[in-house]
């Protein structure tokens, strides 16, 4: 760790503290050894799902954000003038500055919903009229068709195995749903966050600041963004549990944030049509890929209370789909929560 500290000026003797919380990327919290204030966030990036090349999409966003009058993260040069430094072991490391003094790991606090949802528009202002090339591009993520055709095919691929029944069942229900399901299409691209969980959300006390977390962004549609987000902040339950249910108190909140925050130059018609049905359909797509991950003992980070990696996707697929369910069955108070959010622009 000391050699990989020298490629960084800290200006003062520093200790590193380890972040448990990331998933994905390593991080570590580098603090000044005599005050202990943070000086900056050292992270490893995870090769096997993002590219270093993903740095220069870092530097583009947050620049035209810094540039709105947002704060947000930013990269932090080596001394060699370099946005991300590859270690001798074939590493590669970033440092971003600090934003914010607080997390949000589960949303309850309708305010929170509201702050966190008002800053999402305005970051996504912020860069409405940027014009960069994004050099990391995922494709098909939150292509829901695909995700359910490999569903399918993974089905017939693991017929031998323990879960396959259970999968099986399961897939079908998700297939007649999405059959069933409707909701705009066609709509513009705009530059996205791309994983609004709540946690990449940074507050200070009360207020949402900050974006962190920056490695998915992207051009894509609006409703994916923003139907990602509300199935995850208005779930009060985990994903690994069973009894999701969809919070119509956090969804209307965050709706009246996000519609003050975007003014005039908020979504269209069809992007506001597009959330509450793109709330349940990423919440489907979610259900077919962990379902798919049952069969093919994918997840790669799976808790062993629950035996083996395939009961663990197995339960966070039935946790989506119940999820999906309560969508639709709510789906005409979740418009009303839409339209009157829409007055408040």
């Amino acid at each position: 760790m000391e050699a990989l500290l020298e490629a960084w000026d800290w200006g003062e003797p520093v200790v590193v503290e380890h972040h448990p919380s990331g998933l994905i990327n390593r991080t570590f919290w580098v603090r000044s050894a005599s005050s202990g204030r943070a000086l900056g966030v050292l992270q490893e990036l995870n090769t096997r799902i993002f590219k270093p090349v993903v740095h220069h999409d870092i530097a583009a966003v947050t620049e035209a954000v810094a540039a709105a009058g947002l704060q947000t993260p930013r990269l932090v040069p080596t001394r060699a003038g370099a946005l991300w430094h590859d270690a001798d072991d074939g590493s590669t490391w970033r440092q971003l500055t600090v934003v914010g003094d607080r997390t949000v790991h589960k949303l309850e606090d309708p305010e929170d919903a509201r702050s966190a949802g008002g800053l999402i528009a305005r970051f996504h202002d912020a860069v409405r009229d940027l014009d960069h090339t994004f050099r990391m591009v995922r494709p098909d993520v939150h292509d829901t068709a695909r995700h359910m055709r490999a569903l399918q095919a993974a089905v017939e691929a693991h017929p031998t195995h323990r879960l396959h029944a259970d999968v099986a069942a399961l897939a079908k229900e998700l297939q007649a749903a999405w059959e069933r399901w409707e909701g705009p299409t066609g709509l513009p691209e705009r530059v996205i966050h791309g994983d609004l969980k709540i946690s990449n959300v940074r507050f200070t006390g009360p207020t949402a600041v900050a974006l962190i977390d920056l490695d998915t962004l992207a051009r894509r549609t609006l409703d994916v963004e923003l139907g990602d987000a509300m199935r995850s902040w208005c779930n009060p339950m985990s994903e690994d549990s069973l009894d999701a249910r969809f919070d119509l108190e956090l969804f209307s909140a965050a709706m009246q944030g996000y519609a003050t925050g975007a003014g005039d130059r908020g979504p269209t018609d069809d992007e506001w049509a597009s959330i509450v049905p793109t709330t349940e359909r990423i919440a489907m797509e979610l259900a077919a890929r962990f379902a798919k991950d049952a069969l093919e003992e994918a997840y790669f980070g799976w808790d062993e209370r629950f035996g083996g990696r395939g009961e663990h996707n197995l339960v966070r697929a039935r946790g989506q789909a119940r999820l999906a369910e309560r969508i639709a069955e709510q789906q005409p108070a979740a418009e009303a929560a839409v339209a009157r959010a829409r007055t408040m622009a």
